[in-house]
């Protein structure tokens, strides 16, 4: 009698980079031989957890909390946790909640089916933590969430000191992939239907760095160099030659390493998007200084108002803290200055959180909770009317919208779809009369803005078909693949020399969650 495959569940907390990761902890399990879930209970339970944040030491014991009875109640029942809070808190995990099975740090991702394995042998809890990368993640198998749009990791690791942040103690130094390896990807990646790619990095634009002395980089690195541009700027101008490639992105840059030629290479390269993400953290000089971010407020709006004026319909987010230790009332109206001046498309804000082990977390001037809640409610406050009165310029303009799965809102009673839009903004739009499937193209015209979303409910007056779209629907099973699509779990390519490889949103620098 055949046995039944064990069946699988991730939970995902924290940045981009644990999103991509948990793709690869899926593809994984799937090449093992497991399954996902459906409405049953899983036969093996996967926390793949983030550190940046106070409460995500309590967010994770609360869930193992709640998953403790269930797994009494299912028999051979396995729980695993990795990513920054298993790296970091290797030696506690298995003493705080004994009925964890596997723990894994974020070096060491491509080792679990191996210790899920060991643990059901050898019936105790496994803890693996490695310092230091043993497999870089996009050699490994993959599931991606999205048959049309996929993360595509340049580097891992950070090489920045910011006081505040616990990631680079973590994730280690930065390592960077040859451009080779990166571009095969990519278009493995279009093969298989996706039309947009996200760039994914800790710091992403100080690419090329990993490399070392520029004599000794892969003659490919050299080459992308050529002229002087950055390697990163060479990357972006390379992934615009990648024919059917129709959206590029990245995530998240720093603003001491984004350069003139990064803001050209955007510019002039019709497949980059007119979107960035700029971790601002603070407008305050001093304070910026306490956070060990190498540049100051001049040279942050300068590169604003260079993006604009190279780019005019770009949108620019960003990522602010606010109470950092010390953080005056004037250092506060300093940041309130920035988002004024900067005028965000929209800013993920956040109330400083102390985490153990970081400079930080011992400095003076530690800021009552009440006054850092104030001035968080000030600068929403402020930034929420910035983001509606910048989205009300979109009213009457015809955006082309890549249509999106399960993000936004599918509305029965307004029948209205949703997607983005070249510069990153969330459309909700009236559903065209043709049929219109996830990754296919729609030209909408903007009939009404709110602060984080925009609407166009006129008569959709063009749908653009894509393989895109072929890809979506073959993986439901409603039609072909289109050629060089695969039906299966997607992986993302082959790279010269190496093994098969593979929102919420954000990485290193930025503090989203």
């Amino acid at each position: 009698m055949e046995t039944a495959a064990r069946t699988y569940e991730i939970r995902t907390y924290g940045c981009q980079m644990n999103v991509h990761d948990s793709e690869r902890l899926s593809g994984l399990l799937e090449s093992a031989g497991y399954v996902r879930a459906g409405d049953a209970e899983p036969d093996v339970v996967v926390f793949n957890t983030c550190a940046v944040r106070e409460n995500a030491d309590n967010r994770l014991y609360g869930n193992l909390g709640h998953l403790r009875p269930v797994k009494d109640g299912h028999p051979g029942m396995q729980i695993a946790v990795g990513g920054c809070l298993a790296q970091k808190d290797r030696d506690t995990i298995v003493k705080r909640a004994p009925w964890v099975d596997v723990v894994f740090g974020t070096h060491n991702i491509g080792s679990l089916p191996a210790l899920l394995e060991r643990a059901r042998v050898q019936d105790e809890a496994q803890v693996e933590i490695e310092e230091s990368l043993v497999t870089f993640p996009s050699t490994l198998p993959t599931r991606r969430e999205s048959p049309y749009a996929a993360w595509v990791s340049i580097s891992v690791g950070c090489n920045n000191t910011c006081t505040f942040c616990i990631v680079p103690s973590l994730r280690g130094k930065e390592k960077d992939r040859r451009p080779g390896e990166i571009l095969a990807e990519v278009e493995a990646l279009v093969a298989d239907g996706v039309l947009e790619i996200t760039l994914l990095g800790q710091n992403v634009n100080a690419y090329g760095s990993g490399f070392g002395a520029l004599a000794d980089a892969p003659d490919e690195v050299r080459s992308m160099t050529s002229g002087g541009q950055s390697a990163f700027a060479g990357l972006l101008r390379a992934c615009g030659g990648v024919e059917g490639l129709e959206r590029v992105r990245f995530t998240s840059p720093h603003p001491k390493d984004f350069t003139d030629d990064v803001i050209a290479a955007m510019a002039e390269t019709p497949n980059v998007m007119p979107s960035l993400h700029m971790p601002l953290q603070s407008g305050s000089d001093a304070v910026l200084r306490a956070m060990r971010r190498s540049y100051r407020q001049e040279r942050y709006l300068g590169i604003i108002e260079k993006v604009r004026a190279a780019i005019p319909d770009a949108a620019i987010t960003t990522d602010i803290i606010v109470g950092f230790p010390g953080e005056t009332d004037a250092d506060f109206e300093e940041t309130l200055h920035v988002v004024r001046e900067a005028r965000f498309a929209s800013a993920f804000t956040f109330q400083y959180s102390k985490r153990p082990g970081t400079p930080a977390a011992t400095m003076d001037g530690q800021l009552p909770k009440e006054v850092v809640q104030e001035r968080y409610e000030r600068l929403i406050a402020a930034q929420e009317e910035i983001s509606w009165a910048e989205n009300k310029k979109q009213l009457g303009r015809t955006l082309e919208v890549l249509v999106a799965e399960g993000e936004g809102r599918k509305d029965q009673a307004t029948r209205r779809l949703s997607g983005r839009a070249a510069d990153n903004r969330l459309v909700h739009f009236s559903t065209p009369d043709e049929p219109v499937r996830p990754g296919d193209m729609a030209a909408v015209e903007v009939t009404y803005a709110a602060p984080h979303h925009l609407v166009a409910d006129k008569p959709v007056p063009a749908v653009r078909r894509t393989r895109a779209g072929d890809a979506w629907e073959a993986r439901q099973g409603r039609g072909e693949a289109p050629e060089g699509v695969s039906l299966g779990m997607p992986s993302i390519g082959r790279p010269a020399g190496l093994p098969r490889s593979g929102d919420a949103p954000a990485t290193g620098c930025s503090t989203r969650l």
